[in-house]
């Protein structure tokens, strides 16, 4: 696949093996990330790279898009058959960006959204200081139940009717409960606010029916392509039949310029990938790995927020173990065991140290790792944090993730030897 880098490129090659070796050796729990299949590597990398184009179907603002114009109806026809949804835009480059498009369909500068907090489950383009959107909108956060560690829908309520916001949303980074769409639903519209459900995490499993859509509830659902789903980095955006040509307009020329032809290939193949039996049985067995390492972790005296997850992810509470997610999560990495640092709900330290990791199961099921791979992967865990300055207990940890990634590759021997890389 990089033939031809490897001779006019090889220290660029020699970074870009080094990366798939990494990831061959190490386990990578990272709840943002998956491995994604060589379809996808190859369609972002397509002919289509050559083109630039603006517009829609018919409305091009370049001419030589007949077929730019069969692929994108092809992979809007699809993902409407995956999701269920009356309208889809696939334009959009990320997560973030299909947020931003959403602002910019219904939103005038100032406008209040009432959304959570990052440190609660929330996501940065969701109105974090630290992200640039906070400037345009009032964003008012609701806050989780510090009891449950979960959604409190009867403040939401009370917040809804106080501040009136334009725009709810639901949904985030770090939450790894269902959500009751049904309910903030019914509160967005007592109160005259749309209701965005940012499914970034989720839209995996919600593409493969293993958990309930907000399709039928939401007025804007916005989602990455990565994550649980396993594609291209791109986004998307859907929406209610009455919001459409408001949302195309939103899109382009609104908020985003000349569209990633090479992204939306490889979307459209995973749109009708993600209706497969195969994709389902991985998503289902996402789960199962979920709340077996959860209750592993649990059995070993880590404290899951929330006291567990319906989802593929997992945030685990270290305060119990004396140790911060900053040094956990450098632990891990050194013996080859990928999670990342999370502050949890009401954290002390700030997000640089925290006082918690996240975990998801995504990539450790594509590999073939069910039930007792997890529970091996909650001990070596476990023994990381209570060993954090052993060397020779690390060291062994080291081996056993070897053997594990070495007994679940990656990809096939025809899938290496297709990167050419053995």
């Amino acid at each position: 696949m990089l033939e031809k880098t490897k001779i006019s490129d090889p220290e660029l090659y020699s970074i870009v093996e080094a990366e798939l070796h990494r990831q061959e050796k190490n386990i990578e729990m990272i709840a943002s990330e998956s491995t994604v299949p060589i379809e996808i590597m190859e369609l972002s990398g397509s002919i289509f790279t050559n083109k630039t184009l603006e517009g829609y179907p018919g409305k091009r603002y370049q001419q030589g898009s007949e077929n730019a114009d069969k692929l994108e109806i092809e992979a809007i026809n699809r993902a409407k058959q995956l999701f269920g949804c009356e309208h889809i835009n696939i334009q959009p480059y990320s997560g973030s960006t299909a947020n931003y498009c959403v602002y910019s369909t219904v939103l005038e500068k100032d406008d209040t959204i009432l959304s959570m907090k990052l440190d609660q489950g929330g996501h940065l383009s969701h109105g974090s200081k630290a992200n640039f959107i906070h400037n345009f909108y009032n964003f008012v956060h609701y806050p989780i139940s510090m009891d449950t560690e979960q959604i409190d829908y009867d403040i939401l309520e009370e917040m809804a009717h106080e501040y009136k916001p334009k725009l709810i949303i639901a949904g985030g980074s770090a939450y790894p409960r269902l959500i009751d769409y049904k309910r903030i639903s019914d509160i967005a519209k007592a109160n005259n606010a749309y209701l965005m459900v940012d499914a970034a995490h989720i839209i995996g499993l919600i593409a493969a029916k293993v958990i309930p859509s907000p399709v039928p509830y939401a007025d804007f659902v916005t989602a990455s392509t990565t994550k649980t789903i396993a594609g291209p980095r791109a986004g998307l955006v859907m929406c209610k039949k009455e919001f459409a040509k408001k949302l195309d307009k939103g899109v382009f020329p609104g908020c985003l310029g000349s569209m990633h032809l090479t992204t939306m290939a490889a979307k459209c193949w995973l749109f009708r990938h993600c209706a497969s039996e195969e994709f389902k049985k991985t998503m289902e067995q996402v789960l199962l790995n979920a709340k077996c390492l959860g209750n592993e972790l649990e059995n070993f005296g880590f404290r899951l927020v929330s006291g567990g997850t319906d989802t593929h992810l997992l945030l685990v509470d270290l305060r119990e173990k004396n140790i911060t997610g900053h040094d956990l999560d450098e632990t891990l990495n050194k013996i080859g065991l990928t999670v990342n640092k999370n502050q949890i709900p009401g954290d002390p330290l700030g997000p640089n140290e925290t006082s918690g990791i996240r975990i998801g199961t995504t990539a450790t099921t594509q590999r073939g790792m069910k039930e007792e791979q997890m529970k091996e992967i909650a001990e070596i865990i476990n023994l990381a944090a209570e060993n954090i300055n052993n060397s020779d207990i690390l060291n062994n940890l080291k081996e056993r993730v070897n053997k594990l990634s070495s007994e679940f590759p990656l990809y096939s021997e025809e899938d290496f030897k297709y990167l050419n890389v053995k």
